[in-house]
């Protein structure tokens, strides 16, 4: 299975996150090529593929042993090495890649610092380049940073059959191997990056949700409200975010704003109506005055 892939693995100096992301015109690529383990490492592997060089690097770097030694060992007893992509990148930022000399051209690799950017059978031979360049230039968290750079591949002509598939995970850089910041795919789209973009954007109000959840348990109804009201913001289409988010508002006091905002996600769905009359006081301390100001 020839694989034309461009993928990025990287770690954050800031926050210690390590992430890999991946595009490719392939169906569903990222149980294939991208893998992260919380506190251990990222890896992608590509071209032709062998999918276990991730499980196997990654238990390499959880032995201690460096991204380096972990990707020559497992090179070195693979016949077919010639025609693989791989990059590993461990918890201590050390870096390692490889691009076989018969994976189909345009293929090659950059490694720079905190990251690695490799691509093969490409429209051109500037792709790793142009995404390095990017990631290096790129601010925010790292999952912006990520997707910034499969988006400067794409600019530069990308895959040369086009796109199907992307993926992107990071992971922190500690704490429990399953923890994952990011954990998305897209499996087949016209334009894969563009709705990986808006899974992200969906992510990041729906963690605002989680966290308003938090605040509204620990009788922070206030600071609960703003999360909620920045999560519907982000997300205007998720009649879900815009429920909850008026029964925070009601909560924290904005029983008129709390009322419009249940009112608009029951025009999209009604049965949130339903819901209402459902939740406990203990639940949703407002639920009650605001069914009474709809019905």
């Amino acid at each position: 299975m020839r694989h034309g892939t461009y993928s990025i693995v990287a770690r954050d100096g800031t926050s210690g996150e390590l992430g890999v992301a991946v595009q490719s015109h392939w169906f569903s690529v990222g149980p294939l090529c991208a893998w992260a383990r919380a506190g251990v490492g990222a890896v992608a592997t590509q071209s032709v593929v062998e999918p276990a060089y991730g499980p196997n690097a990654l238990d390499r770097l959880a032995d201690g042993i460096p991204a380096p030694h972990a990707l020559g060992e497992l090179l070195a007893a693979d016949p077919l090495a010639a025609v693989r992509q791989v990059a590993v990148i461990d918890n201590a930022g050390h870096l390692s890649a490889h691009t076989g000399a018969d994976c189909i051209v345009h293929a090659g690799h950059v490694k720079a610092g905190d990251h690695s950017c490799q691509a093969n059978m490409m429209a051109r031979d500037t792709v790793p380049q142009a995404m390095s360049a990017t990631f290096k230039q790129a601010t925010g968290l790292l999952q912006d940073r990520l997707l910034a750079a499969l988006e400067a591949a794409e600019a530069e002509g990308g895959d040369i059959r086009g796109r199907q598939s992307a993926a992107m995970l990071v992971v922190p850089g500690e704490g429990e191997p399953w923890r994952r910041t990011v954990d998305l795919r897209v499996e087949d789209s016209p334009d894969p990056l563009k709705e990986l973009k808006r899974l992200l954007t969906l992510q990041r109000a729906y963690d605002l949700a989680g966290a308003g959840d938090e605040l509204l348990a620990a009788g922070r109804t206030d600071e609960a409200g703003e999360l909620y009201t920045r999560a519907a913001e982000l997300a205007p289409d998720s009649d879900e975010l815009l429920f909850w988010a008026g029964l925070a508002r009601a909560q924290a006091g904005d029983l008129d704003a709390g009322v419009a905002a249940v009112k608009r996600a029951a025009e999209v769905n009604p049965d949130w109506l339903t819901l209402l009359a459902r939740l406990s006081p203990e639940f949703a301390p407002a639920g009650e005055l605001v069914r009474q100001q709809i019905t």
